[in-house]
């Protein structure tokens, strides 16, 4: 939307909650809770992670307070992103009850009240579209989805594993959000993205942004897009990737990886799932449940009597490759986002921009 923006103060922000709040919405945000920020139910603001700042590297994360006061949002994304709120690590799929000498098979669809997501990032919105397309008919999905409302904040202060602005997928939102936030020291530039937001918006009755601290958000977006180090190689990395099914460095990493599947677990765009029929014990229905998987997994594969990858080297292939490759013939586009979960959640410490540069340069 190309409504003017506008300031609100920091001690205006608990009247956004409890607008929200009116509104209908249960509220959801980032709470430093065992050594890391994740989404968790919310009522007011002192929940926030006030003053906590984080640091990442390849197979380590740690968050904790600073000084007293300092930015709520001064943080790069902890291990979740939107993905369990709308593709649900295990949930039913239907119900089938045996009855009168046959089976009646019936939809289980979730009930999700009104949800405010507080404090989401752009690499998450950008995953949340690829989700939003490949979930596009799944009614369990579109459920969740139809009742979120979501308040992004541009990230300020991205990870050292961070490599959004290499993928073009932050560190400013772009689209996908209803309000969205830049936290400046005493404040916050707003902006609505959705009709909803605006309706939010109007009620807080703020004062428009000045010159002065739409510079200031500029900047911090700048810097914050300057200081990423990390990139995936240029070019078709499809063609690239897929020629190169036998190159050495799959066998390299293969040694490293614990096939922990950690990196699937924690990305926001992976949506490998399996399938479970868990009967009743008297026989009288059963009930089919989704549950998350991972290529990683032995059993991923397998088709009757044989594992399409039987081993590491396969499925981190497998991995890679469809992740950098095979979802730009899916979706048009990569399936990596640039958040780097998967490099400071890997145990090994594996980092993917790593691995791709060398798997494509010099020879296959």
């Amino acid at each position: 939307m190309s409504e003017q923006r506008k300031f609100m103060p920091n001690a205006r922000l608990d009247d956004l909650l409890a607008q929200l709040t009116r509104a209908g919405f249960q509220l959801i945000g980032p709470q430093l809770q065992e050594g890391a920020i994740v989404y968790r139910p919310m009522t007011s603001v002192a929940e926030l992670p006030l003053g906590v700042r984080d640091s990442q590297a390849p197979g380590r994360y740690r968050a904790a307070r600073g000084e007293e006061g300092g930015r709520w949002f001064a943080w790069a994304n902890g291990p979740q992103a939107l993905k369990p709120l709308t593709f649900a690590p295990r949930e039913p799929m239907w119900r089938a009850v045996a009855a009168e000498g046959r089976l009646h098979f019936a939809a289980v669809l979730p009930e999700m009240p009104p949800t405010a997501v507080i404090g989401v990032r752009a690499c998450d919105l950008a995953a949340l579209a690829i989700q939003d397309r490949h979930f596009a008919d799944e009614p369990a999905y579109q459920a969740r989805r139809r009742q979120l409302l979501l308040v992004a904040v541009n990230c300020s202060h991205p990870a050292a594993t961070c490599f959004c602005a290499s993928t073009g997928d932050g560190p400013a939102a772009s689209s996908g959000y209803d309000l969205l936030l830049d936290e400046l020291d005493e404040g916050f530039v707003v902006a609505a993205g959705s009709e909803a937001g605006a309706g939010i918006l109007a009620l807080l009755n703020l004062t428009d942004a000045d010159p002065t601290q739409l510079e200031e958000a500029a900047a911090l977006l700048g810097r914050a897009a300057a200081v990423q180090q990390r990139t995936l190689p240029a070019g078709d990395l499809a063609a690239t990737l897929f020629a190169r099914l036998d190159h050495l460095r799959w066998d390299e990493v293969a040694q490293r990886c614990l096939a922990c599947a950690n990196c699937t677990q924690v990305c926001p765009t992976c949506f490998c799932h399996s399938h479970q029929e868990v009967p009743a014990l008297d026989g009288s229905h059963s009930e089919h449940y989704r549950e998350w998987d991972s290529c990683f997994s032995e059993g991923h594969s397998y088709i009757h009597g044989f594992k399409v990858r039987p081993d590491i080297r396969t499925r981190y292939r497998q991995w890679l490759t469809h992740k950098l490759g095979g979802w730009q013939r899916q979706f048009g586009r990569s399936g990596c986002v640039g958040c780097g979960r998967c490099i400071t959640w890997c145990p090994a410490g594996i980092d993917i921009t790593e691995e791709a540069r060398a798997i494509c340069a010099g020879e296959p």
